[in-house]
């Protein structure tokens, strides 16, 4: 049986939306009848909202989008269905697909969870990508972070067999936490012995080179499903 207190948890951390530029905001208003899928509770045919039949890959939480944009653009034989409720990001990632002339990107503007629960299919997924997630860095709000058990349990039923699980983070605390919950689901395992090297298609961003440089850690964790 789920906790509710896990559900609650994430939404009042997507509830918050940012401020939106005219200029996100137009780029919304052009680019979801193009390139964004509306939330139903309904499960969602990957190969028909792509236009072909190709690995599918999610990317949950992805700001505001210059990573997933980059990742997209080097990795044109895969598809990226990009989940994220930062309506400022959202625009602006609808502006990068303009401006990159990306065709392998979709965006729905949505909680991640119920979209999981209510949207994609058992085994439609060939990876799952969640790059620096919420902002929970501090050890003693871990109950507060995405990563946890129950979410990670949907995404594995979600992956196919071979298909591997990315997160990334620059809090210590939150990447032991991560490495824990991952090691903790029998479905699952580790690539490496613990934490991976960064795999050449996660870009490293301008925020995580300037932390390098200052000393500060980032830490990589992939699993696969057995």
């Amino acid at each position: 049986m789920e906790n509710p207190g896990f559900k609650r948890a994430i939404r009042s951390f997507v509830l918050r939306q940012g401020h939106l530029s005219a200029s996100q905001q137009r780029a919304i208003d052009e680019g979801m009848p193009r390139w964004g899928i509306e939330y139903r509770p309904e499960q969602l045919d990957l190969a028909q909202a792509f236009g072909r039949d190709a690995p599918k890959i999610l990317e949950i939480g992805f700001g505001m989008g210059g990573a997933t944009a980059e990742i997209a653009a080097n990795m044109p034989h895969h598809d990226y269905l990009g989940v994220e409720v930062h309506s400022p990001g959202v625009g602006n990632l609808f502006k990068l697909i303009e401006e990159k002339q990306l065709t392998n990107l979709r965006l729905l503007r949505h909680d991640a969870v119920e979209v999981l629960d209510n949207m994609l299919a058992d085994g439609s997924l060939d990876g799952v990508h969640i790059f620096f997630p919420d902002p929970w860095h501090k050890k003693r709000h871990n109950k507060r972070r995405l990563i946890q058990a129950p979410l990670v349990e949907k995404l594995v039923k979600k992956l196919k067999p071979g298909g591997y699980l990315h997160a990334a983070t620059d809090w210590e605390d939150y990447a032991i936490q991560i490495l824990e919950v991952f090691n903790g689901n029998t479905d699952l395992q580790n690539t490496a012995e613990a934490y991976a090297p960064r795999p050449d298609y996660r870009p490293l961003t301008k925020f995580e080179a300037r932390g390098i440089r200052l000393g500060h850690g980032v830490w990589d964790i992939i699993f696969t499903r057995k």
